[in-house]
C-alpha cells in the first residue's frame, strides 16, 4: 500500500465520550503520520462539543454524496457528516432512543465502506447499549454482533488486547448462567485459531497462549460444574496442539493471570465475558483494544463504554482510541 490507510472512526453515542475522543483524534498529529482517520458522524454533534470544550472543529467536512465520488481522493483526516442525529433529543450525558439509531446509522456506513474498499478498517468510539436497543436494534448485544451479521461473519470471537495483557471471548455478551449451554469443542478451537492467527500478525512470530478453565480451580477433575473442562476445552486444546499452536491449560481462572505468567503468555481464551475483562481492565483500561476476529475487514474500537456521567466535560482520556486506531493502521499493512 503505497498511500497511509483510510480508517473510518464511528463516532459512538452523540450523548457520551465519543465525539469528544474523535476531536481529539482528528487534531493528532502522530496520528495522521501513521493514517488518515475519518470519523463517520454527525458534524452538527462534533461543532457543539468543539464549542462547549472551546476545541478546535473539524477542517473537512464531507456529505455523503461527495463522499461517494470522492472518497479515493481524501488524504487528510476528515469528518463524513452523516445527519443521524435528532438535535431536539439530543442531551449531553443521557443516551436514548434517538442517539441508539445515530449510532447505528454511523456503525452501518463505516461498514458498508469498509466492505466496498472506501476505507481500509473501521476504529469505533464507545455506543450505549440501552440506547441501541430503545433505537429498535435490540437484537444486537453489541457493536461485535453487528459487525457479524453485516459483514456475514458468524464466527467471530472478541479479543482485548494491551501492552499487558490479551484476551480472547469465547462467550461475549450473555448471562453466566447461559455459557456452559455455549461451549463447544468446535467453538473453543475456533477462537484458539482466529487468536493464534491474529497474535501472529501482531508479535510477528507464533504466540504462546492460555485456556482458562469454566468452573474454580479448572473444574477439580469432575469436583465443580458438570465437565465442561473433559466435555470441551480439554478436547479443543489437544486439537489445537496437534495443529502445531503452542497453548497451555486449561488453568484454574484464580491463577492464569498471575504477574509471573503473564510476561511468557501472548493472549488468554476465557470462556466468559467478565473472566477476561476483569484482569485486562485492572490491569490495561487506558490501553486496552477491541478487536473484532473472524470478520472479512479489519475492526478495532476503544475498551471503554460511553461515561455519560463525564461526557462533553472535557474529561476523556482518548488514549484507548488513538491506540485502537494505530493498531488498525498495522494490522491493514500487515
Amino acid at each position: 500500500m503505497n498511500r497511509l490507510p483510510r480508517i473510518a472512526v464511528t463516532m459512538g453515542d452523540p450523548a457520551g465520550v465519543g465525539p469528544e475522543i474523535c476531536l481529539h483524534l482528528l487534531a493528532n498529529k502522530s496520528i495522521a503520520e501513521v493514517c488518515i482517520p475519518i470519523i463517520f458522524g454527525d458534524s452538527f454533534v462534533l461543532n457543539q462539543v468543539a464549542d462547549v470544550l472551546s476545541i478546535a472543529k473539524p477542517q473537512r467536512v464531507l456529505s455523503l454524496e461527495e463522499w461517494a465520488s470522492a472518497s479515493a481522493m481524501i488524504y487528510e483526516p476528515s469528518v463524513l457528516n452523516i445527519p443521524a442525529m435528532d438535535r431536539a433529543a439530543l442531551h449531553p450525558g443521557t443516551a436514548n432512543a434517538a442517539t441508539g439509531k445515530a449510532c447505528y446509522a454511523y456503525i452501518e456506513e463505516a461498514i458498508n465502506a469498509a466492505l466496498a474498499k472506501q476505507v481500509d478498517a473501521v476504529a469505533t468510539a464507545p455506543i450505549n447499549k440501552e440506547a441501541l436497543h430503545a433505537g429498535g436494534y435490540s437484537q444486537y448485544p453489541g457493536h461485535t454482533e453487528i459487525f457479524a451479521e453485516k459483514t456475514n461473519a458468524p464466527d467471530a470471537c472478541m479479543m482485548l488486547t494491551a501492552p499487558e495483557i490479551t484476551c480472547s471471548l469465547v462467550t461475549v455478551h450473555v448471562g453466566l448462567k447461559e455459557v456452559p449451554t455455549l461451549l463447544s469443542v468446535e467453538r473453543i478451537l475456533e477462537v484458539i485459531e482466529l487468536t493464534a492467527a491474529a497474535m501472529r500478525k501482531i508479535r510477528g512470530r507464533e504466540p504462546k497462549l492460555i485456556v482458562c478453565g469454566l468452573n474454580p480451580h479448572a473444574g477439580e477433575h469432575g469436583l465443580f460444574g458438570e465437565r465442561e473442562e473433559e466435555r470441551f476445552i480439554i478436547p479443543a486444546i489437544e486439537a489445537a496442539r496437534a495443529r502445531g499452536i503452542s497453548i497451555e491449560g486449561p488453568l484454574p481462572p484464580d491463577t492464569a493471570f498471575l504477574a509471573k505468567r503473564r510476561p511468557q503468555t501472548d493472549a488468554y481464551i476465557c470462556m466468559y465475558h467478565d473472566q477476561g475483562l476483569i484482569p485486562l481492565k485492572a490491569l490495561a483500561f487506558d490501553d486496552a483494544i477491541n478487536i473484532t476476529l473472524g470478520l472479512p475487514i479489519i475492526r478495532t474500537s476503544v475498551d471503554h463504554g460511553t461515561a455519560l456521567d463525564i461526557a462533553w466535560k472535557g474529561l476523556a482520556n482518548p488514549n484507548s482510541l488513538y491506540e485502537a486506531v494505530k493498531l488498525a493502521s498495522r494490522l491493514c499493512a500487515s
